[in-house]
């Protein structure tokens, strides 16, 4: 076994060094992720007792990573893209900790918590693809994004179940005279998150991360090649609003409490987590479309068990799926989007970071088309007409990626792969 782990050990060592700083700073990123988009939502359900205020704060969160994205095209003609994302990273901890210390949260303070933490994740996301995009070729992004997914996935199982196991353990316990609750629970655990931020921030200056040429970044028009991966990047909206809030929703509502939702996610993420470094490792870039393909259909089947069954059992089965889908769904997604970047780009002799900032707004289109289709059905219907069809409907839509996904790669490469 361990001479297996030095195997893979040395494999890592020989990838390029941006790469290998990158990766083990969103590892270390990975360990804050599932606060920012599990256990928000979970907070925002425990305190407004309603699933539409969550699908609102997703909104507000979107909508400030299209503000910090547009932005952030401007600072790079000033800053290294190395510490917009350290700012990144620092941001998303300290707003954080600015949301869990308020007392009394209105919905105006929600939406602008929202914007606040979508404006860090902003400045993180987009300035992560450019350095990925920069630090990888097409030939080991699979093994990039394999390795990272991993990470992220092994973060999604310890994560919650140690979080939940805190909230669930402190919640009435009187310690030296002071009687502890889950809110202050919480703060404990977004204390800890922007330390962590600290750490990943002092990693990444080991790296040597080069800014885009500077030249436009701002275009309205593209290639047809493009205009294709940005309405697969729209599909690709459409499901990601759901992924990030429906979990907590469901869990919350029908399962359990916090506790529930870090065993729930633990269990189902084990296996995930192997089985999507070692796609990564031995996957060449002509399977990606099987992957891509398999994680949608896994993902249409959760939905269906959901609506048909929500309950207990039915809300396990989809949060099993969707452990499941998801990083299957972005091992093959993010390499065939650099693919096209690498070509469109060069083809057109224009910045990188001008798709980058597209593709956002594409992302940013289908999420709030998904997350107003789940608002508009739990006002007009009910919340849980909401829960139990909005992601079928999603689910069904997101099968059109599929072919989409196949003609990109058909086009993205001089001869078939």
């Amino acid at each position: 076994m361990l001479s297996k782990l030095n195997k893979e050990y040395q494999f890592f060592q020989t990838m390029p060094h941006n790469m290998r700083v990158l990766l083990i700073t969103n590892m270390l990123y990975s360990l804050v992720l599932p606060v920012v988009e599990i256990f928000m939502a979970a907070y925002i359900m425990r305190y407004f007792s309603d699933t539409t205020y969550v699908a609102i704060f997703q909104v507000a969160m979107y909508t400030g990573v299209i503000i910090t994205s547009l932005t952030n095209g401007f600072l790079l003609k000033n800053f290294k893209v190395a510490h917009l994302y350290s700012l990144g990273i620092l941001l998303s901890g300290l707003s954080m900790v600015g949301m869990m210390f308020v007392k009394d949260i209105t919905l105006v303070g929600l939406i602008i918590s929202g914007t606040l933490i979508g404006a860090a994740s902003g400045f993180f996301w987009t300035n992560r693809y450019l350095m990925a995009l920069n630090s990888t070729v097409d030939e080991n992004r699979n093994y990039f994004f394999g390795l990272e997914s991993f990470f992220f996935t092994v973060s999604n199982i310890t994560v919650p179940l140690l979080i939940g196991a805190l909230l669930a353990s402190i919640d009435g316990v009187l310690i030296f005279g002071m009687a502890f609750d889950v809110y202050i629970g919480y703060r404990i655990v977004t204390i800890i998150v922007f330390v962590i931020t600290l750490i990943a921030v002092f990693w990444l200056s080991r790296g040597n991360f080069e800014n885009p040429p500077q030249k436009k970044f701002l275009f309205f028009r593209f290639d047809k090649l493009w205009n294709k991966q940005i309405l697969l990047a729209a599909l690709k909206g459409l499901v990601q609003g759901f992924l990030v809030t429906a979990p907590a929703m469901l869990i919350m509502r029908y399962v359990g409490k916090e506790g529930t939702l870090g065993l729930i996610q633990g269990i189902s993420g084990g296996l995930t987590a192997i089985l999507v470094y070692m796609l990564g490792r031995y996957t060449k870039p002509k399977h990606r479309i099987i992957t891509f393909s398999v994680g949608i259909v896994i993902f249409l089947i959760g939905t269906i068990v959901n609506g048909i069954e929500l309950s207990m059992i039915g809300v396990m089965i989809f949060v099993l799926c969707k452990v499941f889908f998801q990083p299957l769904h972005d091992l093959a997604y993010y390499p065939i989007m650099m693919k096209v970047i690498d070509l469109v780009a060069a083809r057109e002799n224009r910045n990188n970071y001008a798709y980058i900032l597209n593709h956002e707004f594409g992302l940013y289109f289908g999420r709030v088309i998904g997350l107003g289709l789940f608002i508009f059905l739990a006002f007009s219907v009910s919340e849980t007409f909401a829960l139990r069809y909005a992601l079928i409907i999603v689910a069904v839509i997101q099968l059109l990626s599929i072919p989409l996904a196949k003609n990109i790669m058909k086009h993205s490469y001089s001869k078939n792969i």
